[in-house]
């Protein structure tokens, strides 16, 4: 199999701004294949004067693009939705270039990205206002919703074509105008999608892309911060960072969606479908090889089961097929980069070295390449080993046993962190009691793939604030005007 694109010109090298592609750098930033380490592309290495050049035409053409009428805007998304399901196949192959997923999934993402664009391009002639009634008599009282202005999306490598998408699309439909950095290691499928969306026949200005090295971006992304028009920064990424953003953003007072680190816990009690909970677990765990921020870091499985929970598993781990995206069967690819592999590696090593038992994995595949490692399962955790306590974000599980309900979910709940949460039971009332008890944005009850366009996605405690997705998507990127007319009477 080939990753060979059908459309060459889709995989774009340069800035996107004020409607023109710029190339011209100091120096470029080089794009690699993870499995194999092979160049894929270089594009620029942005510094500051390209981001305030972006901030400046998205300024100017917020003026214009927040007067088009709901509807135009939703026409200019739906073409772009359009466009997108039209190059499916080369975006996912542009995706898997660059990110190393198996191509099936790439080309499922890139699906998963226009349903964001399609879904916002329905939300856009649905934000409306409400109309209050007076306390008094001869006034009139109205909450409108209005664009909040000059938007910064600031995206991550692990979805490079769905993050973007997923806060572009609202942005956009809302009136907003949009200035974007795609993640260093995977730019290639956020500048194709923009591609997509001039050819849609978004305005000049409306939408800007501005790709950076690692040492470059807080030089690209504090222009953005620095300047007073610029009035949400979203972004998805690392607590840490998430927490820089937060305190920079305070100076202009900018309205802030962060969607950060997660440590899920899965939970299998003692009356779940153990074939249900297995698949819910692989599917949950091993999308894009661990590397999701709602993988299940956490697995707790009641005593009574986990004998037997553990030999359907490892017979499911087992049977994945490792690889490169070119291999038709790949089910995991390779990690994203070495830093990657090498904390994989130390979580392991921690947790073996404090008590854990290996099942099976537990080895980088250098027979395939330096970036891969083997979907590994471990078992008697705890909660003093590493993988508990940090993302592992890798094809790792790590499963503990337990025996009792308030126990688990104290366990579940002992992290800082609260994006999503799993569990399996057929106990109608547990689910309830425990759904309430987790402290987290995500519940997965009886069920591993959580994510959907119409669902609103985001965290609590410090996995962030803010949703993405559904009505309380487009809301984020929205502010209220409270108007109130006297002298009707």
């Amino acid at each position: 199999m080939t990753l060979a694109l059908e459309d060459p010109q889709l995989q774009r090298s340069a800035h996107y701004i004020d409607g023109k592609w710029l190339s011209d750098c100091d120096r470029v930033l080089d794009v690699t294949n993870p499995a194999d380490g092979s160049l894929v592309a270089q594009v620029p290495d942005g510094r500051a004067s390209d981001a305030r050049a972006a901030a400046d035409a998205a300024h100017a053409a917020f003026a214009t693009w927040r007067e088009v009428p709901a509807k135009e805007r939703a026409q200019c998304l739906k073409r772009w939705n359009d466009l997108v399901v039209a190059h499916k196949a080369d975006l996912g192959r542009i995706l898997s270039r660059e990110q190393g997923k198996p191509l099936a999934e790439a080309i499922a993402e890139v699906m998963y990205a226009a349903s964001y664009i399609e879904w916002f391009a329905e939300e856009a002639t649905r934000a409306n206002g409400d109309v209050i009634p007076a306390p008094v008599p001869g006034r009139r009282m109205l909450a409108l919703r209005e664009p909040v202005g000059v938007v910064a999306a600031v995206a991550p490598w692990n979805f490079p074509a769905a993050m973007i998408a997923r806060k572009i699309a609202p942005a956009l439909a809302a009136g907003c105008t949009v200035v974007c950095k795609p993640a260093e290691d995977a730019p290639l499928s956020a500048l194709a999608l923009v591609g997509l969306a001039a050819e849609a026949g978004f305005p000049a200005g409306v939408l800007n892309i501005v790709t950076a090295s690692r040492d470059r971006t807080p030089e690209v992304v504090d222009a953005w911060l620095d300047d007073a028009r610029v009035r949400k920064i979203s972004f998805t990424g690392s607590t840490a960072v998430g927490k820089h953003l937060a305190r920079r953003s305070a100076d202009t007072l900018k309205k802030v969606s962060l969607e950060l680190g997660g440590n899920a816990p899965f939970i299998v009690f003692e009356d779940a479908d153990l074939d249900a909970a297995v698949q819910g677990l692989m599917v949950s765990k091993f999308r894009n090889g661990g590397q999701t921020c709602v993988s299940p870091n956490r697995v707790f499985v009641h005593a009574s089961v986990h004998d037997a929970f553990m030999s359907r598993l490892r017979a499911r781990i087992e049977a994945l097929k490792v690889g490169p995206a070119a291999q038709a069967d790949s089910q995991i690819g390779p990690m994203i980069n070495e830093r990657a592999v090498a904390k994989i590696e130390a979580h392991v090593a921690d947790a073996l070295a404090k008590g854990a038992r290996l099942v099976t994995g537990g080895r980088r595949l250098t027979e395939l390449g330096p970036q891969f490692y083997a979907p590994t399962l471990l078992t008697d955790a705890d909660a003093t080993m590493a993988c508990a306590c940090e993302e592992t974000f890798g094809p790792v599980v790590a499963v503990t046993r337990f025996t009792d309900e308030a126990d688990v979910i104290a366990l579940a709940n002992d992290t800082s962190y609260g994006l999503a949460a799993y569990f399996y039971t057929n106990d109608a009332k547990r689910i309830w009691r425990v759904t309430k008890a987790l402290e987290t944005g995500i519940v997965g009850v009886n069920e591993g793939a959580v994510a959907s366009e119409a669902g609103p996605f985001g965290g609590v405690k410090e996995s962030g604030y803010g949703r993405e997705g559904s009505v309380h998507g487009l809301a984020d990127y929205q502010h209220i005007k409270y108007v109130c007319e006297g002298g009707l009477g």
